[in-house]
């Protein structure tokens, strides 16, 4: 029995039906051969507005656009689903793009995926929820990370220790950690500033906290949240950390089983045995290092580089290791920038001590022929996590009450883009697109 009409002349049918099948396979080879026409979005030194290049991709994740990153590609470009909207979001936030076509689209697709070129595609899928933890009252110009989330138009969630402890962090995929002290010792701050009201009034706050959550010393509470992040993390989180929130938190998971804050801290003495007690195995990224156990001395650890170390801060730059991205695509994403030597910025914790990383940890960063280390990055369980020294890589020296940064005058910033790199990373799928 024919689906046509009865009428219809036998020979004239069947032709009928030839014809169609040959469009319908025709018509789908070729939407197969041919992508549509891409939105191109070079992060090479023509754009105009790398920071907020980031933002317009996430947020075209959001709207069910695909996306593939070109690592290595023009300084790692974003090629997007060409639609109006998406330009007109470019052209307001004065982000520079291309319209690429059809056939353009298929050769940038081949040449990126050459064997011969340290180049490859990653396709981006879902956008991903993104937690800051931060304390009531925290302001977004506090770090570097919620100023470039702020820039780019990229939403997030503050969550602090009551979230934590309740195991909300299952609901985010990517969590940010910035100053905070995870020992417990309020950032080591007490020579300096313990009569100041800020400095009080924070104490004050952490303590009610830890009360309100059923213990009696902050940095017992701590130690909590530094394990729930670790599980978060061993069950398929993204960690990012920067400034003192990376050895802080590190040393916090050395000394689960040893007081290691004094008096003034936490109301009884620190064990003077600490650094014996200390349980290497449950860290993320650190190793072997050495406490600072006087609370007078403004600093956790002998994995922070010291000033003096640095020398003539005018010469402080470091350099981004190069990956393979076929290979390594993930140390590869993370180092995207138009600029592989960056200009060094400082925080509580500036850079990493060599001899401290465990040899599992990939290192990123460097200052060349030195042993000081700017950005690494590991695995734990089936997460990853992701350091980097410093706390704004547009304020050098950026000491306490000092005027927040304005990233309309640092755009460009290739030390900020190492941060929203982070910010991608979980969209992107490990499989490599073939297009």
């Amino acid at each position: 029995m024919y689906l046509y009409d009865v009428s219809f002349p036998r020979r004239q049918e069947s032709v009928f039906k030839t014809i169609l099948i040959i469009f319908i396979f025709t018509g789908a080879f070729t939407i197969g051969l041919f992508p549509q026409s891409k939105l191109l979005i070079p992060m090479d030194l023509n754009q105009s507005d790398h920071l907020k290049a980031y933002g317009i991709t996430y947020r075209a994740l959001t709207k069910g656009y695909k996306a593939d990153w070109l690592i290595n590609y023009r300084s790692g470009s974003f090629f997007i689903d060409f639609s109006d909207d998406v330009a007109v979001e470019c052209r307001v936030e004065g982000v520079l793009f291309e319209e690429i076509s059809f056939s353009d689209v298929t050769q940038i697709y081949a040449f990126v995926q050459s064997e011969e070129n340290n180049m490859d595609v990653i396709r981006l899928e879902q956008a991903p929820k993104i937690a800051v933890y931060v304390p009531p009252g925290f302001q977004p110009w506090d770090d570097a990370v919620t100023l470039a989330l702020e820039y780019a138009s990229v939403p997030y969630d503050k969550i602090w220790n009551d979230e934590i402890i309740k195991g909300d962090l299952d609901n985010y995929d990517w969590l940010h950690l910035h100053h905070e002290d995870f020992t417990g010792q309020y950032g080591k701050f007490y020579a300096s500033f313990s009569n100041a009201q800020w400095y009080v009034d924070q104490q004050l706050q952490y303590e009610h906290n830890a009360n309100k959550n059923g213990y009696r010393k902050v940095s017992d509470m701590l130690k909590t949240v530094a394990v729930e992040i670790r599980n978060y993390v061993g069950k398929g989180g993204f960690l990012f950390a920067m400034c003192s929130a990376t050895d802080s938190y590190d040393i916090a998971l050395s000394a689960l089983s040893v007081d290691i804050a004094e008096t003034m801290y936490d109301g009884d003495a620190a064990d003077p045995n600490a650094q014996e007690m200390l349980n290497f195995n449950n860290t993320l990224a650190f190793t072997d290092f050495k406490v600072e156990m006087n609370p007078y001395i403004y600093e956790y650890s002998d994995i922070d580089i010291q000033p003096i170390e640095i020398g003539n801060f005018a010469n402080d730059y470091f350099t981004l290791f190069e990956f393979s991205a076929k290979y390594d695509p993930v140390p590869t994403m993370l180092t995207q920038s138009h600029a592989n030597v960056i200009r060094g910025f400082m925080g509580q914790t500036t850079m990493f001590r060599r001899s401290t990383i465990k040899s599992s940890v990939i290192v990123m960063a460097e200052r060349k022929d030195t042993d000081q280390v700017k950005y690494i990055h590991g695995n734990y369980g089936r997460g990853t996590f992701t350091f980097y020294g410093g706390h704004d890589p547009e304020d050098y020296q950026h000491a306490v009450g000092d005027p927040p940064t304005d990233l309309n005058l640092h755009k460009n910033s290739p030390g900020y883009r190492l941060i929203l790199n982070n910010i991608l990373f979980p969209a992107a799928t490990k499989k490599k697109q073939k297009t």
